[in-house]
């Protein structure tokens, strides 16, 4: 027997919903800023938090509580956008980005109200981002299907690139802001998000439709599982990998760490096996045989693999080394930093929706590809600048390399959600977000891994020369230039400023008057650091280019513009359910639907 579940709502891009489809798409927009703006915002924030709390991140102790703020909101979305995403094709997409907006809401009101302090609140954030990357996940997942039910084929390219790069921009949109917010009240951070939630939770409970089509089926319970639990562990790693080890810089040889990988890498191995037996997989491993899905989720990896740790290496340089240099206080080097990167939002928010209209018409292909081919120049570019380079060259390499990742982005998103049958968009735009939200945590883990491999050998005997030269104890400057590089680096990313922090004041007042203000003066760091921190840059800018020029190889064989067969069913769609379930069925449809659903996986 089967079964079919028709749409609440004829589809828009059966004729119908005409206003409908801008409804849907300034509200998914607005979802998505907000869960982008907030994977960023506490990068900047981040000093004055920590100070609000009263709890020191550089402390060893503490340094879970820095890279759990930091990163557990990525975390949780990674991990979560998948099966949301399997649920909402279960469900409905409207229902589940609903339940998501009013979850990410609910714990931005909660983060906004901590009366905590020292390590309780530091914990206490952490449980509140990770149920805010909850809601996130929730949203990522269904938006992208969402608008791709409310648009038709010929408009989808001009719909997700907005959405899409809205939502990238809002990554640099968050330095910005968690700087002006954060010096003022730290809890303004998270105070300036619940509004915003409340008006797109009600928004979107009042407007927004289930127009899609609906598969009816079991979760697949081990599915999720042995994924939740493989990928966490495996991002985990990555974190920790980062993390100094006994006497080495970094925690790759941890047998935590390699546990840790090993364990995930195989439960997701599992994991593969396991979707290949259960009747209703909540990874559809048989998307991958549509070429265009195919190339471009690997092309969206890659490029986001080069984007993301771009990000950390950007504000390092600037708050570490040039702005000091430029006469800013370590104190102030957060807000302006994300000024400065204001350039790369630009020409994201230029070549977006432009893009996203011309592959409409032309496909994908060529403007993904190209965004690709300019992207990997400008980190060759990038690398041939000075450390203190003058700043109209630098500016204008992040606006080109922001429209290259503009240019790439919008259209690609439009491919991969063309190239999905309707029944599947959900699992699909899923599927896409897993890869997008890993890459985030992933190119973190390598840039900064690069960037400590190019520092560890040089910097220790820089700070040591440097600190002997200024009267500091033989004793104390050892111990000092052995601390592992990560300390330095996480003190410019916080805008401390890194001497006066490692050495503390009180050794800093027994030193010669002329020797204390030169170490504690704006350009003894970014000078001892600027020879280590350059050859750190080029290892790191070298990987950048080669993964966007592998992103252009896999965007070059998505093939030429495709559209999925059943993209423009305006009648429902046969399905398979559950055997376990007794339905009673919505209409006699046709057969001809399941057999187009079929007939794309073999493409």
């Amino acid at each position: 027997m089967t079964t079919t579940v028709a749409p609440t709502t004829p589809p828009a891009s059966a004729g119908g919903g005409d206003r409908y489809k801008w409804v849907a798409l300034f509200n998914t927009t607005l979802g998505v800023l907000l869960v982008s703006i907030n994977e960023s915002i506490l990068i900047i924030a981040l000093p004055d938090i920590f100070r609000g709390i009263r709890l020191d991140p550089l402390v060893p102790a503490n340094f879970f509580y820095l890279l759990w703020i930091l990163l557990g909101f990525m975390l949780v979305t990674a991990v979560l956008v998948v099966t949301l995403g399997r649920i909402g094709d279960i469900y409905g997409r409207v229902r589940m980005y609903n339940l998501g907006f009013a979850i990410f809401t609910v714990f931005s009101v909660l983060l906004s109200v901590t009366w905590l302090h020292g390590a309780a609140a530091g914990a206490f954030i952490v449980g509140m981002r990770l149920g805010q990357g909850v809601g996130g996940a929730f949203l990522f997942a269904n938006s992208p299907a969402i608008l791709t039910d409310a648009f038709p084929s010929n408009q989808r390219g001009m719909a997700l690139g907005i959405n899409n790069i809205v939502g990238v921009a809002g990554m640099f949109i968050g330095l910005v802001v968690g700087g002006l917010l954060a010096p003022v009240d730290w809890r303004l951070v998270f105070v300036v998000s619940a509004p915003f939630g409340i008006l797109g939770t009600a928004w979107a409970y009042l407007k927004l439709k289930d127009n899609g089509i609906r598969t009816p089926a079991r979760i697949d319970w081990w599915g999720n599982i042995l994924f939740a639990v493989g990928l966490t562990l495996v991002l985990v790693g990555i974190t920790y990998g980062i993390e100094p080890y006994g006497t080495s810089a970094m925690g790759w040889t941890s047998p935590k760490v390699l546990t840790e990988l090993a364990t995930g890498v195989a439960l997701l191995v599992a994991f593969a096996v396991v979707e290949t037996k259960v009747a209703a997989p909540m990874f559809r491993l048989g998307l991958f045989r549509i070429r265009a899905f195919l190339a471009g989720n690997v092309a969206a990896l890659l490029a986001a693999i080069g984007r993301g740790g771009l990000m950390f290496v950007f504000v390092i340089w600037l708050q570490g080394i040039w702005l000091p240099l430029h006469g800013y206080s370590f104190a102030v080097t957060p807000l302006w930093a994300g000024i400065y990167m204001l350039p790369m939002t630009g020409g994201f928010l230029i070549a977006g929706p432009i893009s996203g209209i011309l592959s409409d018409r032309y496909g994908a292909r060529p403007f993904a590809t190209s965004g690709m081919v300019v992207a990997a120049l400008t980190f060759i570019g990038f690398d041939f600048l000075p450390i203190n380079f003058s700043y109209l060259p630098f500016a204008g390499l992040m606006l080109v390399n922001g429209l290259a990742m503009g240019l790439f982005a919008s259209p690609n998103r439009a491919a991969v959600m063309n190239s999905l049958p309707p029944d599947q968009r959900g699992a699909g735009a899923g599927m896409s977000g897993v890869f997008q939200n890993s890459a985030m945590v992933l190119s973190m883990g390598i840039f900064f891994t690069l960037i400590i491999s190019g520092i560890s050998s040089v910097l220790p005997r820089s700070l040591y020369g440097g600190l002997v030269a200024q009267h500091v104890p033989v004793k104390t400057a050892a111990l000092v230039s052995h601390l592992p590089p990560i300390t330095s680096l996480f003190s410019a990313l916080l805008g401390y400023d890194p001497i006066k922090t490692i050495l503390g004041p009180a050794a800093l007042a027994k030193l010669p008057a002329h020797s204390a203000a030169v170490l504690a003066g704006r350009t003894f760091f970014p000078t001892l650091i600027a020879t280590p921190f350059s050859d750190g840059l080029t290892l790191a800018f070298t990987f950048g280019a080669i993964a966007c020029a592998l992103a252009a190889v896999a965007s070059l064989l998505r093939g030429k513009k495709y559209v999925h067969a059943g993209a423009h069913a305006a009648r429902p769609v046969e399905v398979t359910p559950d055997p376990h379930e007794v339905r009673t069925p919505v209409s006699a449809a046709a057969p001809a639907g399941s057999a187009q659903v079929r007939s794309s996986l073999e493409r």
